[in-house]
């Protein structure tokens, strides 16, 4: 029998079904969490439906941080119980002492200077965390990586705190590329397809994940590129053609030629032709790339024209190589412009043609 979704205040505990929500799981993950490894609310109200109390939803908040983690789910309910009772000792130590030294009170904690301030030992118990379903999160992920099952349970939970331990642990351990194709990818386009099923459902989901994305993906480029010695070659540009607003694949992309030392030059989303046009004209790039999600924004004039420009001085005249990324240029006919299907064809073909020489033309 299904329980009463009704509110209840803090100190009379949530019903199952309240909590599984607020974790992004079903009921039945936290009844059988329950049932076999002891993950139920400690105490229960005769004749009345089992209420989470916060030291039981801080063991599971416990549970779905190291299963996102990829801890398989008997190991992490051990350490989940370990730090149970060791939250239990510590409140006992805490209450003992404060008894002995009521009339003694101990100083206040001195602030922690700049970044440095540790965090907690044991999280505190949020009210959001999780696990999932056909992936462990309620997303069509299919057969993908242990870390990319993480992530979006994390995602679904809306834990940002896990969400960016897992981008950041990573993009330590895979690079760039591998986190991209591996791992963020799929997550979004399971969040996407989730939201589209689902209405307006999982719009926060996917917010929360792109943001979080992006500011990893940023923080790769800026220790790249500041561990980057100074270079003469010509930039790649990388640009939105005109009405495309997404920029997280293009992201990657600097990013992950950030990594292997080549200069780059981001222009963002959206970029206006003309813009797109005089960058070239005044930065002589050694390529530039562009980026169109849906075929109403795939401008195959405008790619042809840009190909077309040329640059320089008079007698040394040069024209930029364009890519065209992206699955809108795929839904258009072929225009003799290279089009990578992914991050890693990507670099390929910019690796091949030589970005340090632009091509020559004739004055």
């Amino acid at each position: 029998m299904s329980e009463p979704d009704e509110e209840v205040s803090p100190e009379a505990g949530v019903t199952t079904g309240s909590l599984a929500r607020r974790l992004g799981v079903s009921p039945t993950t936290l009844r059988s969490w329950d049932r076999r490894y002891g993950l139920g609310p400690a105490a229960r109200a005769k004749g009345r439906h089992r209420r989470w109390m916060p030291d039981d939803i801080a063991t599971v908040l416990e549970m779905c941080r190291l299963t996102a983690a990829g801890i398989p789910p008997a190991e992490a309910a051990r350490a989940a119980k370990a730090a149970e009772a060791a939250r239990g000792a510590k409140g006992t130590k805490e209450r003992a002492d404060e008894s002995g030294t009521r009339h003694a009170p101990a100083p206040l904690p001195r602030p922690a200077s700049g970044f440095a301030a540790a965090p907690a030992a044991v999280p505190a118990p949020l009210p959001v965390p999780a696990r999932a379903s056909r992936s462990g999160s309620g997303l069509p992920l299919g057969h993908v990586r242990q870390e990319c099952r993480g992530l979006a349970r994390a995602a679904v939970r809306l834990d940002a705190v896990a969400v960016q331990e897992l981008l950041t642990a990573a993009v330590r351990t895979h690079g760039m590329v591998v986190t991209w194709e591996e791992i963020v990818a799929p997550a979004l386009q399971a969040v996407g397809r989730k939201w589209q099923s689902a209405g307006e459902r999982y719009v926060e989901v996917e917010h929360l994940l792109s943001w979080h994305i992006s500011a990893t993906i940023r923080h790769v480029y800026v220790c790249a590129a500041s561990a980057r010695t100074a270079s003469r070659s010509a930039p790649v540009i990388l640009a939105c053609v005109p009405g495309e607003q997404h920029t997280l694949p293009l992201e990657a992309l600097n990013a992950a030629l950030a990594e292997r030392a080549v200069t780059t030059l981001m222009l963002g989303s959206a970029v206006p032709a003309e813009a797109l046009v005089a960058a070239v004209q005044r930065v002589g790039p050694s390529g530039v790339v562009l980026w169109s999600q849906s075929a109403a924004t795939a401008n195959i004039p405008l790619a042809h024209h840009v190909a077309a420009t040329r640059w320089g001085v008079r007698g040394a005249r040069t024209r930029s190589r364009v890519l065209l990324t992206g699955p809108g240029w795929r839904r258009t006919q072929p225009c003799g412009l290279p089009r990578p299907r992914d991050l890693r064809e990507a670099l390929s073909m910019l690796d091949a043609q030589d970005l340090g020489n632009p091509l020559a033309l004739d004055a």
